[in-house]
């Protein structure tokens, strides 16, 4: 298969499984956790601090300037994305006094996109994959935050954030339609997407099982 149309065939496989990781439905499923966004914006801090290190981590082994200055990009967006983060906090009147999102160590995604070996595999994983996750899990955020009267918070995610990650993501389906062009580099490319998703879903379910926590923006 060439490039061009295996990533297209992945593209559409993901927006089918991201409908199952982010339903519509979820909006008015029951709520016995806590759905308050400022909880929420906690646990995006993780996603956002690892996402600009996995991204810099990969920096140095990424073959071409190109991609290395894609990666110093996101690196850079996710770490703004965390202070903005960190200042809608405090705006709502979370200090963060004692908190830090890696003192529980890294989450298994992150140990997972760590030990990718190749280009093609990151960027599946990585922008490809993990991004388009993000841009799903955070519309559906919005429209909690919406939901919820925390328009402020909405507005951060909608004007901000989002168009960051469907940047990256899109870099990712150009940099994977570049890479994946041998049937070796289209399985490494499919076996690091599919990890990717079966780590979200299995990370989505802990999540829910020990707290009640759905809706948590990023991946």
């Amino acid at each position: 298969m060439d490039a061009s149309s295996f990533v297209r065939q992945l593209v559409s496989e993901n927006d089918e499984i991201l409908r199952r990781l982010a339903p519509a439905q979820a909006l008015k499923a029951e709520s016995g956790g806590d759905l308050n966004p400022q909880r929420l914006l906690r646990i995006a801090l993780k996603n956002e601090i690892e996402a600009s290190e996995i991204a810099a981590l990969w920096m140095p082994h990424a073959s071409g300037a190109e991609l290395k200055l894609a990666l110093a990009r996101q690196a850079g967006d996710e770490a703004r994305h965390y202070r903005l983060i960190e200042e809608r906090l405090h705006a709502l009147g979370d200090d963060l006094a004692g908190y830090d999102p890696l003192a529980p160590g890294y989450s298994p995604m992150f140990q997972f996109l760590a030990g990718l070996k190749s280009d093609v595999e990151r960027v599946a994983a990585g922008q490809f994959t993990r991004e388009a996750i993000a841009l799903a899990r955070n519309a559906q955020f919005i429209e909690l935050c919406d939901m919820t009267g925390d328009h402020e918070t909405a507005r951060l995610y909608r004007d901000v954030i989002q168009p960051d990650e469907r940047f990256h993501h899109e870099l990712g389906v150009r940099f994977l339609e570049r890479l994946a062009t041998s049937d070796e580099a289209q399985a490494l490319a499919q076996g690091a997407r599919a990890r990717t998703i079966e780590l979200a879903e299995e990370l989505q379910t802990l999540a829910f099982k020990r707290s009640g926590i759905h809706h948590a923006p990023g991946c």
